[in-house]
């Protein structure tokens, strides 16, 4: 079945702060969608306000069901997979051991993807499967995050900048990744600092500020918006 994502309205809050400030944003089914800004802007907020951990008021659904209040292992469940920008991988455990701790209990037949999926798409995985991933170089673990979320099947996943500190060899790497998944069927939400890989890959973009939605077009669009660059975007 497929689903669009859905925030309307929202906010979001750490404990009495307040970030998010009345966000609309959609996410369709099949898409790549931007979500660009400065550190601080609330892009990490946004994805965190999504997978249930940070509290939220508003509109947050999931086709038609409604996200706010739900658990993130609920989410996850429901079939939203996240990738946070500190990679979270379990460093005493093999990689092989951390791709199989992705697969999500209670999926009817078998996954979209597979294992021999994510060694053909990073063959270096599958050269260090046996390896314990703390001691991987931070592309490797940057790899090994991304797949192990494919693991547990999602329909839509949230990727928060993927291709920080990575050499620019594995930053192409990474954007052939996310093209992969789009052809795939999957939605992906990318929340990214280098922008030339975003408008390159996305459909649709969002720019936030102040925990806002700025701006919102294609990337031509922005490419095109100077203001919006300069004011929103360029150090």
């Amino acid at each position: 079945m497929t689903r669009e994502l859905q925030l309307k309205g929202l906010h979001a809050f750490y404990g009495k702060s307040h970030v998010l400030h009345g966000v609309d944003m959609v996410v369709r089914p099949g898409e790549i969608v931007a979500l660009l800004g400065r550190n601080g802007s609330g892009r990490s907020t946004t994805a965190k306000a999504i997978m249930g951990l940070v509290d939220v008021q508003g509109g947050l659904r999931w086709g038609d069901t409604d996200l706010a209040g739900r658990k993130p292992y609920e989410i996850a469940r429901l079939g939203l997979g996240y990738v946070p920008e500190n990679r979270d991988i379990f460093p005493k455990l093999t990689v092989h051991q951390n791709l199989m701790l992705g697969q999500k209990p209670g999926r009817r037949g078998p996954g979209r993807w597979s294992f021999e999926d994510m060694y053909r798409l990073f063959p270096r995985l599958l050269e260090r499967q046996h390896t314990e991933a703390g001691v991987l170089s931070g592309g490797e673990q940057q790899m090994l995050t991304l797949c192990r979320t494919l693991m547990g099947d999602p329909d839509l996943i949230l990727i928060d900048e993927p291709t920080e500190g990575l050499a620019p060899k594995i930053v192409e790497l990474v954007a052939d990744y996310l093209k992969a998944l789009r052809e795939r069927g999957l939605a992906v939400l990318l929340i990214e600092q280098k922008l030339a890989i975003a408008l390159d890959i996305s459909e649709r973009c969002y720019v936030m500020g102040h925990g806002r939605i700025v701006f919102e077009g294609s990337p031509a669009e922005l490419r095109a918006d100077s203001r919006v660059r300069k004011e929103w975007l360029e150090v």
